[in-house]
């Protein structure tokens, strides 16, 4: 008979606590009555972990690349069960209750995300910090960048169809492969769900793996590298369209904001901010090009639509027109001083204006450039 559960462990040094784990796990499936596999994904152990999963009848598969994600590739990798459960092997979760993850994948989940919160947390076995501030403000940061509905973002039991994992295309080789996982299953439309578990005090006589603000910043990092809209079109528009309005309310003259003078200075800051920010918004639109053409997240109707609106000729005209304009402003100001016989100059605010619409209309130009070369792979085949 094929293997329909494969229980994929990860470990490094977890002699203490892996045989229970092994033992609940067997427990569990056997009652289950379905051919399973039991997995340890070794990263290094050096405390006889090898040996004792091997006595219990787990298969060892061994990463030499230290990391959590990379364990999890080794041995989900080297799985043949249709179903795979994960966990992690220091005896916080009970491999005993797997099978409500199972009875999931039996109504149709293609992702189960185990949650502590909901489940219960046994005292001592999350740290404050992590509880009531780590967790709940990345799993919440994670549901509004990629619009998921999971609580538990980053519980370490979960349960996956093969298929789910195979589609989801996983990278990382860090703690943040749990996050790319939730990630990659929400823009993938897969039917997700939660459950709740309990989390108990791990049985460990060692360190955890587990670094605290080392490990936080990795799935912070993660989530703003593989989301270009909040990591610079967000901030970059804001910041051109603070530049924008300044240049404009100011070309006329200085004006009274709460009943202060603002003047030419403001202006010049208004520039710096108009420039960085469509600096800023391009960035944002290369990552989101290069992401979709590496596959990294997968390409939407309206990235589609984008293309067809906004070609190579059309991104050329738009930044001529610009350069254009703020040409003919600084021109005007040089036909002006030329008429005035090179006497005093006081054009300040519309040679603020025009450079800055030629820095701006000479970037359209060359990011269009660019960009059709990253959107190559993006465009639909013609028929």
């Amino acid at each position: 008979m094929s293997i329909r559960v494969s229980v994929v462990m990860p470990c490094l040094n977890e002699a203490a606590t892996l045989a229970v784990c092994i033992q609940n796990a067997h427990a569990a499936l056997q009652a289950r009555g379905k051919e399973y596999e039991i997995i340890v994904a070794d990263n290094g152990s050096t405390d006889g972990s090898v040996a004792l999963a091997e006595s219990l009848g787990a298969q060892v598969v061994h990463e030499t690349r230290k990391g959590y994600g990379y364990a999890y590739h080794a041995g989900i990798g080297a799985a043949q069960g249709e179903w795979i459960v994960i966990g992690d092997s220091d005896d916080s979760y009970d491999f005993s209750d797997l099978g409500r993850f199972l009875d999931q994948l039996e109504a149709g989940y293609e992702v189960v995300v185990g949650n502590r919160f909901k489940g219960g947390i046994e005292k001592g076995a999350m740290p404050w910090l992590h509880r009531y501030i780590g967790n709940p403000l990345l799993s919440g940061l994670l549901n509004l960048m990629y619009h998921t509905d999971i609580s538990d973002a980053h519980c370490g039991m979960r349960a996956f169809t093969k298929t789910a994992f195979e589609k989801m295309d996983l990278r990382t080789g860090g703690m943040e492969f749990a996050s790319e996982m939730i990630i990659r299953a929400g823009l993938l439309k897969l039917k997700m769900c939660e459950i709740p578990i309990v989390l108990y005090k791990d049985g460990r006589n060692r360190p955890p793996h587990l670094r605290s603000f080392r490990d936080g910043w990795r799935h912070l990092r993660f989530m703003l590298i593989y989301s270009p809209t909040y990591l610079y079109i967000w901030p970059g528009l804001l910041l051109f369209v603070l530049g924008m309005t300044s240049l404009i309310a100011l070309l006329p003259g200085p004006i009274r904001i709460f009943n202060r003078q603002v003047d030419v200075h403001v202006m010049v800051l208004g520039s710096l901010f108009a420039i960085l920010g469509f600096q800023i918004i391009s960035l944002g639109v290369y990552a989101k090009i290069f992401s979709v053409t590496h596959h990294f997240v997968p390409q939407t109707p309206a990235l589609t639509r984008a293309f067809h609106l906004f070609n190579l000729e059309r991104g050329l005209i738009l930044g001529f027109v610009i350069f254009l304009l703020g040409f003919l402003t600084d021109a005007y100001i040089l036909v002006t001083w030329i008429a005035n016989g090179f006497g005093t100059l006081d054009q300040v605010r519309p040679a603020i204006f025009g450079s800055t619409l030629m820095i701006i209309g000479a970037q359209v130009v060359f990011s269009s450039f660019f960009l059709s070369m990253l959107g190559i792979d993006v465009r639909p085949p013609s028929r």
